[in-house]
């Protein structure tokens, strides 16, 4: 007989997760610590979830869709064009990678050990590099082939930004780096779009 589930149980499971992701990381985190925070059974876990991964991209999805909405909402603001790319890198390289004690480098964690058989979806990487580009081609005029490998590199800076927040003597992103990114990024185009 087939264990009929509760959208309670489910909400428990994704909260206790999400609390046990971003103070101890993924790779520290076990599905029957989970379980345990969640009050529920290891197997009882499964019935939800295909696995440990699946449930940080149920986590981290509406996690970082709140952060890029919120960040949609502040470029708008900002009429010049590599002021904007400017707000979206210190965002993007800066501001995200330390969000709920670096919750960025859980993702970069479960993918970096995540094997080839396992069911890894590129939704998300999609999803983030999408709207990266979109806010790259209103900042410049380069078109959406070049807009989405600049967004690709952008994420791949994200990615090493993301990690370094949790070492030591790891690099950061501040204002001057987005500025001086943003400058040498817009000087590169060829093609800045004036401010309206």
């Amino acid at each position: 007989m087939s264990q009929r589930k509760k959208e309670g149980v489910r909400g428990a499971i994704l909260e206790a997760a999400f609390r046990l992701f971003r103070d101890h990381g993924y790779s520290e985190t076990s599905i029957p610590a989970i379980a345990r925070a969640a009050g529920i059974s290891t197997a009882n876990v499964y019935v939800y979830f295909k696995s440990k991964l699946d449930i940080l991209f149920t986590v981290y999805e509406p996690w970082l869709q709140q952060r890029l909405d919120r960040l949609d909402r502040s470029l708008r603001r900002i009429a010049s064009p590599e002021k904007r790319l400017e707000r979206l890198l210190l965002v993007v390289w800066g501001e995200l990678p330390q969000e709920a004690n670096g919750f960025a480098n859980n993702v970069i964690q479960a993918l970096s050990t995540t094997g080839r058989g396992e069911d890894y979806s590129p939704h998300l990487r999609q999803l983030f590099q999408q709207r990266v580009a979109a806010w790259i081609d209103g900042c410049l005029d380069v078109g959406p082939r070049e807009s989405a490998v600049l967004a690709g590199v952008v994420l791949m800076a994200f990615d090493g930004f993301a990690i370094n927040v949790h070492l030591a003597h790891g690099l950061g992103c501040d204002r001057k780096t987005a500025k001086l990114m943003a400058g040498r990024i817009a000087n590169a185009s060829g093609a800045r779009k004036q401010a309206a």
